[in-house]
């Protein structure tokens, strides 16, 4: 990791976990409480550009990774919605499939940005993933998914995403009512950016391509540990 001042860079190449933490449960007054184990996902991923300004990293087709599933084992959205916040769960390792995908988050954005391809590096889409802002530590970085999303078409067209599971969310008390008007505001927020055509969707990133020579990241034992946390 390089220092500049009192943040510290990944350089390119280096490997890092992007992790998501568990939605909190409803207190009863509306405040979320944090879960007894906070993760529950996880995605090693390789650093392509880490500075000021941007984190940029891949996840390589064939990581393995960890996501959340139903108690059973079988996968979350096999669950009706109605019940798909309340059913049991639990955590799995699964092999990501696919041609990988590029991250993109800018620090202090309440969101980061996806860009997926078909085979043959044909480009699929841009997919905003409205999120925590990310929280850095010396292994990776944390955030928290706020289930609402936004596509955008290479015609730069774009629609929402995952408004029902959105709505359900909070009516399972996994995100209190201020939590909620807020996410509207930072996808309001990112419609602005898309429909202005600002960073990072101008960027060219779509012509971006991995290093061949990396090697595809390692899932370690104790993915989820509970970081030591470092400026962000």
């Amino acid at each position: 990791m390089a220092g500049k001042g009192d943040i510290e860079h990944w350089a390119p190449g280096d490997q890092i976990l992007w992790r998501y933490r568990r939605n909190g449960v409803s207190d009863g007054a509306g405040a979320p409480e944090r879960a007894p184990d906070p993760f529950h996902i996880c995605r090693p991923v390789t650093v392509v550009q880490d500075t000021d300004e941007l984190l940029a990293v891949w996840v390589a087709p064939g990581t393995e990774c960890v996501k959340p599933v139903l108690a059973d084992g079988t996968d979350v959205h096999a669950e009706p919605l109605a019940t798909r916040y309340t059913a049991p769960r639990t955590t799995a390792r699964s092999t990501w499939l696919g041609n990988g995908v590029l991250k993109l988050a800018r620090p202090g954005d309440p969101w980061s940005v996806w860009l997926f391809w078909d085979p043959a590096w044909q480009f699929r889409n841009w997919y905003v993933n409205l999120e925590e802002p990310h929280t850095r530590w010396q292994g990776g970085v944390d955030s928290e998914d706020h289930f609402l999303d936004i596509s955008v078409r290479p015609d730069r067209s774009w629609v929402w995403h995952d408004e029902d599971e959105f709505a359900m969310a909070q009516r399972a008390g996994l995100m209190a009512p201020r939590t909620a008007q807020r996410v509207r505001e930072a996808g309001r927020a990112a419609v602005e950016v898309i429909q202005d055509w600002g960073a990072p969707f101008r960027d060219g990133w779509e012509n971006w391509r991995p290093d061949p020579q990396w090697r595809v990241p390692a899932l370690p034992d104790d993915w989820d540990r509970t970081p030591a946390r470092m400026p962000s």
